[in-house]
């Protein structure tokens, strides 16, 4: 089978098992949402759910972290990884939205990639769930679906090849909806370390299937 009939055919089913739906991170502005992302880089949505509430409670705001003390945030994410990198990335990253950008967060995706602790998968979930762009996000989840399925080449090595040949082959007003399709197989049925095949309704176009 030609990997693009495959990826239509897992897209599809995809679509049947999964409505429409959106991140599971909690926030009220793009603002927001570009703190949540940042903070979910190697973590969990349900951990950085646990600490945003009292985050933005308090500097929810590019103005009011811009102001905070890189010391000032940190008690509030210790408890997610690397908060210390993550804690000065905020602080920079929402000076530069005040000083550059006149306090609200640029929905243009290079524009995005010069905030601080900003990749491509955070401008690309940024631009697609903040402001309804085209954007398609390539986290561990959809890099490892990608693969495991045959819907990338093999030389698709790295996040930003995987993004590359998916958007050669998905519809630009798909991508963000293929994004999320593909991640939450990935996060609870095609799991990195137990994967639930039997219960995958993608087996017969598997080529890794146990």
């Amino acid at each position: 089978m030609k990997r693009a009939e495959r990826l239509r055919l897992t897209l599809d089913y995809l679509r049947t098992v999964s409505p429409p739906t959106d991140t599971e991170l909690d926030y009220k502005s793009p603002f927001q949402l570009l703190v949540a992302v940042i903070l979910s880089a190697q973590c969990t949505d349900k951990r950085v759910n646990l600490v945003t509430p009292a985050l933005f409670e308090a500097y929810g705001t590019p103005e009011a972290m811009a102001r905070a003390e890189v010391s000032d945030i940190f008690p509030y994410i210790r408890s997610v990884s690397y908060p210390n990198s993550k804690a000065e990335h905020l602080k920079a990253a929402a000076q530069m939205i005040v000083s550059d950008f006149g306090g609200r967060v640029p929905c243009d995706f290079d524009q995005l990639l010069r905030l601080p602790g900003v990749g491509r998968k955070t401008a690309n979930v940024v631009v697609a769930v903040g402001f309804g762009l085209p954007g398609l996000a390539v986290d561990t989840h959809v890099f490892r679906v990608s693969h495991r399925l045959g819907l990338v080449p093999k030389a698709a090595n790295t996040p930003t090849k995987v993004e590359a040949a998916l958007k050669a082959q998905i519809p630009q007003a798909d991508w963000a909806m293929s994004h999320f399709r593909l991640l939450y197989h990935g996060r609870y049925t095609c799991k990195a370390l137990r994967p639930l095949c039997s219960h995958c309704g993608l087996n017969h176009l598997c080529p890794s299937k146990q």
